[in-house]
């Protein structure tokens, strides 16, 4: 079955995680959900006069003036029916749309991965043009978008209360990882009934690493089909998020160290090549030094992200 949820101030929440948080919409495992997203608060909108409209559902959400946690609007939570703690949920994005033809990057102080060189409020409005799917900066250079979904994930454990969306964890949440574009998949870990899921903080085109805190932020519409995967005896079916994407499969490390993100991201890759093949530990310990690719998600969401993408093929 399919359905659409708008972006309304009745369907987001500006910030924030939590499992106590009541679905907006449920829906059966296996069933395709369009979903509205906004970006972007009144004070970092285009000035009057400059030719870029705030889209109504933007305009609405600002008007209501919602409590506000941390950075990003996110649309949901979408319960998935007989989701339980300990499942897994297979996220397939179908496909991505552009919402408005415009997006802003910027950066401001004590933020980003380098405030102590850069102390001040810094922001640009870039017009994007949605038939090309490019966006034109300000000192002339074109880039070709690729859009996907900053924020994407599922209630927390409840023991963790409401938490800042900007912090990705466990849970997913602001993982900021360009490879999650249209025609991908990410597998979260089910921590509460239903696994409420969210999403939201649209990048028009961004690269590894995330820099000055901002990608290209904008509106974005997304296509999801949900796939549940039940856990069989007691233990749970996934522990951290994964991805796939039609050449590679991808693990994820998030800590605050990045040192310490990177060891991460190569156990969970370690353990998917165990899992999958008929390699040992000390062999794929060795195989990831010799063909998987490991990269800086983002550095600026303080749980820095590393992400290890293994060649499909090479193995299974």
């Amino acid at each position: 079955m399919k359905h659409t949820l708008a972006a309304t101030p009745e369907t987001v929440r500006w910030g924030s995680f939590d499992a106590a948080y009541k679905p907006v919409l449920t829906v059966a495992p296996g069933d395709t959900v369009t979903v509205e997203c906004v970006s972007g608060s009144p004070e970092v909108m285009p000035p009057p006069g400059s030719g870029m409209a705030i889209p109504p559902a933007l305009a609405a959400i600002h008007a209501a003036d919602l409590p506000r946690m941390g950075g990003h609007i996110v649309t949901g939570p979408v319960a998935v029916a007989g989701a339980e703690p300990g499942d897994a949920l297979e996220i397939r994005i179908e496909a991505i749309e552009l919402g408005a033809d415009w997006g802003y990057c910027g950066f401001r102080p004590l933020a980003g991965t380098l405030p102590e060189d850069f102390p001040e409020r810094f922001m640009s409005h870039i017009p994007v043009d949605r038939v090309q799917r490019t966006c034109r900066l300000p000192y002339g250079v074109e880039l070709q978008l690729a859009p996907f979904f900053g924020v994407m994930g599922l209630a927390p454990p409840a023991a963790w209360g409401t938490i800042s969306t900007v912090q990705p964890r466990a849970h997913g949440g602001n993982i900021d990882n360009k490879e999650l574009v249209a025609g991908t998949t990410l597998f979260l870990p089910v921590h509460a009934p239903g696994a409420l899921f969210s999403v939201g903080d649209g990048h028009g085109v961004q690269g590894d690493g995330e820099v000055c805190i901002n990608a290209l932020e904008m509106c974005l519409t997304g296509t999801f089909t949900f796939v549940l995967h039940k856990k069989q005896g007691a233990a749970p079916v996934l522990a951290y998020p994964r991805a796939e994407t039609g050449t590679h499969w991808i693990t994820m490390g998030m800590n605050e160290d990045l040192d310490l993100a990177m060891k991460q991201a190569l156990r969970e890759m370690i353990a998917l090549i165990v899992a999958r093949s008929n390699l040992s530990r000390e062999q794929a310990y060795q195989f990831c030094s010799l063909a998987v690719d490991f990269r800086v998600t983002q550095t600026v969401n303080g749980e820095k992200g590393v992400h290890g993408m293994l060649r499909k093929g090479l193995l299974f």
